[in-house]
């Protein structure tokens, strides 16, 4: 894949994976903890709410440097992408039988990327010259497996370190045809100068556990990615009223409301934590649409199930789960106050002050004096987990 332009900085190790001590160091006199960030009390968020330039990587690499700029020229603190911005969504298995993608999964190998590839080098690159942290939804190939893909995220931090690398601990009914169950090494808090900041990857964000884990690190800020459009059901003829078959619940039949669940479940999660959310989705662009429904069998109906399936918004929450107002700056640089980001490409801001996380505290702190770790023990292994370990003898050693 070309990569020109793209700078890669100090390699990282194959798992691009922060080293993270937990040690405290103990004197018989005092206790001394690892040294904290200083943490501001404010924070502007950049939520991009846009679509990849489907399948090619290289190309929205350029796309997201771009947005990362534009973000930090007005005064960001903290950009972030949608789920498996880079380089695709795979909503062609959602609409399409899996005998009928075998190409387009060769193109998502193709078109994904390595955790420790240039493309995610200029993504770092971009972070450390603007000052940024960054939040990447991305395709991740395996370096065990030539077909192997997770749908992985990364945080990145001012200096271009990676702070979080997650992979999505379970790709979610049809995503199973594209990628690989993740592990516990990314449920963890980066604790940054502008806050802690979590983040789960869609329907993670149902998990009440994997919640909860980012909430017992003192999250103050929730990330949650969505992709543009998510099909349960092929659109069908309606049917005359005598051909309904018996109702058993509301939800009989009725495709997947993603604008609905994605504000359920991030609004929980901000009532119970306490803390801020960004919900970031992606947008649907015109070579999606034209992509998974060319050499599909049924063209038709698989044009029309993209175009009339919701699409998801990007917006803010805050630390009672209610709708944090948001803003978008018009061509002469004002603010244009913007409650959410739907039909639309664009760039989301909001302001949050970290210190209304406190005051909730008092009535449900969770992870705190609401809790009864008495009765209840969570326990999360957070190794990263590898398909194989292998152990040599040294060349001239006994047998």
């Amino acid at each position: 894949m070309p990569t020109a332009g793209l700078v890669r900085p100090t390699p990282l190790p194959r798992d691009a994976s922060p080293k993270i001590s937990n040690r405290i160091a103990f004197s018989p006199s005092t206790l001394r903890f690892p040294e904290r960030h200083q943490m501001a009390s404010s924070i502007r968020a950049a939520a991009c709410h846009v679509s990849p330039i489907f399948l090619n990587a290289r190309k929205t690499t350029d796309k997201a440097i771009s947005l990362i700029k534009q973000a930090a020229s007005r005064k960001a603190n903290l950009v972030v992408f949608p789920e498996t911005f880079i380089s695709a969504f795979p909503t062609w298995s959602a609409v399409r039988p899996p005998t009928e993608n075998h190409d387009l999964f060769q193109r998502m190998v193709q078109e994904s990327i390595y955790a420790d590839g240039e493309e995610i080098g200029g993504i770092r690159e971009a972070a450390r010259a603007n000052g940024t942290l960054v939040s990447l939804g991305f395709s991740e190939k395996s370096r065990h497996s030539n077909g192997c893909l997770f749908n992985s995220n990364l945080i990145i931090g001012t200096e271009g370190e990676i702070l979080v690398h997650h992979r999505k601990l379970v790709p979610t009914f049809f995503e199973k045809l594209t990628w690989s169950p993740g592990d516990g090494h990314g449920l963890r808090i980066a604790e940054t100068q502008f806050g802690r900041i979590g983040g789960l990857i869609c329907g993670e964000n149902t998990n009440p556990l994997a919640r909860y884990a980012l909430m017992a690190q003192a999250e103050q800020i929730h990330i949650s990615t969505w992709p543009a459009i998510w099909p349960t059901r092929a659109l069908q003829t309606r049917r005359r009223d005598d051909q309904k078959p018996p109702e058993t619940s509301n939800v009989q039949g009725i495709n997947y409301d993603n604008l609905a669940a994605n504000r359920t479940r991030a609004a929980a999660h901000c009532f119970e934590a306490k803390c801020f959310g960004i919900v970031c989705a992606g947008h649907l662009g015109e070579d999606a649409i034209e992509t998974v429904v060319d050499g599909a069998s049924q063209p038709g109906a698989v044009a029309e199930t993209l175009q009339a399936m919701p699409r998801a918004a990007t917006f803010f929450l805050d630390p009672t789960g209610a709708p944090l107002p948001g803003f978008s700056f018009i061509e002469n640089g004002e603010k244009q106050k913007l409650d959410c980001l739907q039909n639309l490409e664009g760039i989301l801001y909001a302001d949050m002050n970290l210190g209304d996380c406190v005051e909730g505290k008092q009535y449900h702190d969770v992870v705190g004096g609401y809790q009864r770790p008495d009765i209840f023990d969570l326990k999360v292994d957070r190794s990263r987990r590898h398909p194989v370990s292998f152990t040599e003898r040294d060349v001239g050693e006994e047998p």
